[in-house]
């Protein structure tokens, strides 16, 4: 496994947020039954949380195109950027886990309770459990909709590493796959690791993988 270790790189795999690649499950199935309810909510407000590769960009981009949101990143925010959605009835903050400037942060909650607009903020952990300073933006954190995207289900794991494995061109039995999903660890980050550890252990010995080259990647 040295030689996979030193080949295996941090590459950018091209996203697929297409609305059939969405695999859904017991542990996303309330945010996407959300997304797919827009705009029947009981608040404007909907904070998606969960850990990192879960689904929520998926999920915002599925949105994105069904309601023409518009999508701002944390680091876009600014006093100026409030000319950039105002003519936006649907926004979404993705990755919201860090803010330097909370009272920015609270004027666009305010922007959206006050235009009747609708915005999802996509977080790692829930907003409201964010030790921020403000009172104002802790009291109107309160005010949402939480929909927690859930560690990855056995389900859920199956489809994953089907999927990769699939765009990847990786031929593998059902029952690997099986045997996978008991024993890899319930993380996102995790499976998404294991898959590039796979695909680069099957370029580099150009051979199938088999049980015992799933059991080598696993241990390691």
């Amino acid at each position: 496994m040295n030689k996979l270790n030193q080949t295996l790189l941090k590459f950018e795999q091209k996203q697929n947020f297409a609305y059939d690649d969405f695999f859904v499950s017991k542990c996303n199935y309330f945010a996407f039954s959300l997304i797919e309810t827009w705009p029947k909510w009981e608040k404007n407000i909907l904070n998606i949380y969960g850990e990192k590769y879960s689904g929520k960009s998926h999920l915002s981009e599925i949105f994105k195109k069904k309601n023409k949101a518009i999508i701002i990143k944390t680091d876009e925010i600014n006093n100026e950027f409030f000319n950039k959605i105002r003519f936006h009835e649907n926004i979404i903050l993705d990755n919201m886990n860090y803010i330097s400037d909370e009272k920015i942060l609270y004027s666009l909650i305010n922007f959206a309770e006050q235009y009747n607009k609708y915005l999802i903020i996509n977080s790692i952990n829930p907003i409201n459990s964010i030790n921020f300073s403000l009172p104002d933006l802790k009291s109107r954190l309160k005010n949402c909709i939480f929909a927690r995207i859930d560690q990855p289900d056995d389900d859920m794991i199956f489809a994953l590493i089907l999927k990769h494995f699939s765009d990847r061109q990786i031929k593998i039995e059902k029952k690997i796959i099986e045997y996978i999903t008991k024993r890899i660890e319930r993380s996102y980050g995790k499976i998404l690791d294991f898959i590039y550890k796979v695909d680069q252990f099957s370029l580099i010995n150009k051979k199938p993988i088999d049980y015992k080259s799933i059991k080598i990647i696993l241990e390691e």
